[in-house]
């Protein structure tokens, strides 16, 4: 077990003000695998103060020299690969190959873009009669999830520092490891000191530290919308920016003549990735009524490939599993049927829970409105284009959804009329320059490509 003392705070390893710790369990076997040191409302302040500190020099940075760092960071974190993949798995569950190709490679592809982006981006234009420039907001907080969690930490700071703005990191408490890798990588890349910062701690106390703190502009969280709330509520009283990339609960939407068998195949993938700790997974499945049998038969013939400690991992800690183990209970009372797994947790260490795929599910049932975030799949009947669109939409949240039809003019135009933030076409492919963001309660502003590169500027016009 290793026993890490220090956070990270104008380019040194400092202890923390207090002595408290967090423990890291390793969700696989549930053994404490880790300790790191619990920052405190005095931590933050240490570290928005140092970013402050930093925070002129950082922006009157020209752009390009910005651009030249990020690609040492970027190469930095290619370098150690790895040594992240291990780490992620370690804390958070996830299988290896998993790990290397998504929760190492695809951090390392977003910080390339933001490298490029901070080369391109074009920081002044000419409206009229008036120069626009576009400013970095200032100091960044940024707070992020245990599920992708050097992806989420990426896809905040490499914008924040493209545009010009300094960052106190604060990440999740259970997977706080591979944020100190990613210092690590920001110093070895010849960032200056102060421009990021990294404090450990819990929620309620550092997050929330941060949220409000007085000397931090911008405010960016990804998590739950429960907590999305708090947070949203402590920054605005603070009169500061807030972006926002809250819970999802999204539809994979199967049209008359898609191609059944692989749309049912890749919604199953889609829900199993990362063990359904995905934000922006298709754990609605709708299905015209001709075809829904056939559907569910696919469904758990697809999802019994699964085989828990094997081909996915276990949930992140007890706390998860419990919960989406009372999500499945919630679903069978009312009436659900689980053609596949159901509440029953697989024997031997590890938190553990059986992919599951609900049938006979209907829009009002929990299942089918909350985000459970686990791999749980519901499959929905609906009559025609018109109901699976009231179907689709009939949830508080709007991240992300797919469209599935014989081409994609069909797809698209059934694209259009959904309340959601991002829709795959007929199995299309993730985009790391299109933006990633919701509607209604999935949260408010956009990450990824210049759309997130926007998030960190200000527009000051010179009339002339």
């Amino acid at each position: 077990m290793k026993h890490h003392e220090a956070l990270f705070i104008d380019g040194d390893w400092r202890p923390a003000a207090g002595g408290e710790t967090i423990e890291v369990v390793n969700p696989a076997d549930e053994r404490v695998i880790a300790t790191v040191p619990a920052g405190s409302a005095a931590d933050v302040d240490a570290a928005v103060r140092a970013a402050r500190a930093a925070l002129p020099t950082w922006a009157a940075t020209p752009p390009a020299a910005r651009a030249d760092l990020l690609a040492a960071l970027r190469d930095q974190l290619a370098d150690r690969a790895e040594e992240i993949a291990r780490t992620v798995t370690a804390e958070l569950g996830a299988p290896l190959a998993f790990s290397r190709t998504v929760h190492a490679g695809l951090p390392i592809t977003v910080c390339g873009t933001y490298a490029e982006l901070a080369r391109t981006h074009a920081f002044e234009e000419t409206l009229g009669t008036s120069t626009v420039l576009h400013e970095p907001i200032g100091v960044v907080g940024a707070i992020t999830p245990w599920n992708y969690p050097l992806h989420q930490i990426v896809a905040k700071v490499a914008p924040a520092l493209a545009a010009g703005c300094t960052v106190v990191l604060k990440p999740a408490e259970d997977t706080p490891l591979v944020a100190q890798l990613f210092v690590e990588c920001v110093a070895a890349a010849g960032i200056p000191a102060g421009v990021v910062n990294l404090v450990t701690g819990r929620g309620p106390v550092a997050g929330h530290a941060l949220a409000a703190h007085d000397g931090v502009d911008l405010v960016s969280f990804t998590g739950s919308t429960a907590v999305g709330r708090t947070i949203g509520a402590l920054a605005g009283g603070a009169v500061k920016r807030v972006a926002l990339e809250l819970g999802g609960k999204s539809a994979n939407v199967i049209l008359p003549g898609a191609d059944l068998g692989r749309a049912v195949a890749v919604g199953v993938a889609n829900v199993m990735a990362n063990s359904g700790q995905t934000c922006s997974a298709w754990t609605r499945m709708l299905v015209h009524r001709d075809q829904y049998d056939e559907a569910v038969e696919l469904a758990a013939t697809a999802a019994a490939k699964y085989v828990p400690g094997e081909r996915i991992g276990p949930l992140v800690s007890a706390r998860q599993r419990d919960q989406v183990v009372g999500y499945l209970e919630r679903g069978v009372a009312e009436g659900a049927r689980p053609v596949i797994g159901g509440p029953r947790t697989p024997e031997g260490p590890g938190f553990h829970v059986h992919p599951t795929v609900f049938a006979d599910v209907t829009p009002e049932m929990t299942i089918a409105q909350e985000e459970i975030f686990g791999p749980v799949l519901s499959i929905l009947r609906y009559e025609d284009e018109d109901d699976a669109v009231r179907i689709a939409n009939g949830t508080v949240y709007g991240l992300a959804g797919a469209v599935w039809a014989a081409d994609d003019a069909t797809a698209v135009a059934f694209a259009r009329r959904l309340d959601t933030g991002q829709v795959d076409i007929n199995g299309g492919r993730f985009n790391p320059l299109a933006p990633f963001g919701g509607y209604k309660k999935s949260g408010t502003g956009r990450e990824l490509g210049p759309h997130g590169l926007a998030e960190y500027l200000q527009t000051k016009s010179l009339q002339f």
